[in-house]
């Protein structure tokens, strides 16, 4: 179902695993990896058969980064335009603005912020530039001990992309994603677990199991409308201005929950037994999405 050139995807028990495929160019970025990410995290969002979503990359890096090596903009972008900030935020949806002017990398990452599924970083080896931005939209990361992150847009002349601007500092905070930033500097898994933007670090060889393991804890007896709309919720809320906004959606969303996977949690609770939910993310209530 899911057939790419820089991607290879595998599903087991409802967690699947997305390969970047890249590896003798130590999976670098392309235009044609980013609109293949986007192409994966808006289908699998739909897709019943896929519980949650554990990102890792093939040989020895994860992402090293956008690829270098094309003639003209290495970014994609089209230096023939002259766009303004209006033209972005007014004609986002136009292909001459999503082709031409748009941070590929932001494309990517606001494809997995809206997707319905949880997602875990498994951060194998060198995640650089848009391989460290890209895992700042993902929900968990975990690293192996040869990891190696840098926010190196510095050294290039250009700014931080992928949204990170706003991913990074909700994550480690602003002292520490400053300092990043700033730096440019290209530091281990230890450093990336104080500075809280790794949860664990694993052996190479135990990365990948830690990371499935996570993921089935997440989904197993988990109602997936419920998983989906927690996950929604607890991103936007969070950058809401008022608790109020919280409170607005907590309750439409408690009230539809508790009509159908609600009521099933609830009586397999009373009846000490595993629940059997059928609501689908596919299938969402009618108020999703609210934003």
């Amino acid at each position: 179902m899911y057939q790419y050139q820089t991607l290879t995807t595998q599903v087991e028990d409802r967690v699947c695993t997305l390969t970047l495929n890249r590896p003798d160019q130590l999976n670098a970025f392309t235009v044609e990896m980013a609109n293949e990410l986007i192409d994966f995290f808006t289908r699998a969002s739909d897709d019943d058969d896929i519980g949650a979503i554990v990102v890792t990359g093939a040989g020895r890096a994860f992402c090293a980064g956008m690829d270098l090596s094309p003639d003209g903009n290495t970014f994609g972008l089209n230096e023939t335009l002259t766009p303004t900030l209006e033209d972005v935020r007014e004609r986002a949806d136009d292909p001459e603005i999503i082709d031409g002017v748009r941070d590929t990398g932001g494309r990517v990452t606001l494809a997995i912020f809206d997707c319905k599924k949880p997602v875990i970083g498994a951060i194998n080896g060198a995640a650089v530039g848009i391989g460290a931005t890209m895992t700042l939209a993902m929900d968990i990361r975990l690293a192996s001990d040869r990891a190696r992150i840098g926010f190196v847009f510095g050294k290039l002349g250009i700014v931080p992309e992928a949204c990170s601007s706003w991913f990074l500092p909700r994550i480690v905070g602003i002292q520490q994603a400053l300092e990043w930033v700033y730096t440019a500097d290209i530091f281990d898994a230890q450093e990336a677990m104080s500075g809280r933007l790794v949860k664990a670090v694993y052996t190479p060889d135990e990365l990948l199991p830690a990371a499935r393991a996570l993921a089935q804890r997440i989904i197993t007896n988990r109602s997936p409308v419920a998983i989906a709309l927690a996950r929604q919720m607890l991103y936007r809320n969070a950058a809401a201005e008022h608790p109020r906004v919280a409170h607005e959606v907590d309750s439409i969303a408690m009230f539809y929950t508790s009509l159908e996977d609600g009521k099933e949690g609830v009586a397999s609770f009373r009846e000490k037994r595993d629940p059997n939910f059928s609501g689908k993310a596919s299938a969402m209530p009618a108020f999703y999405p609210w934003w």
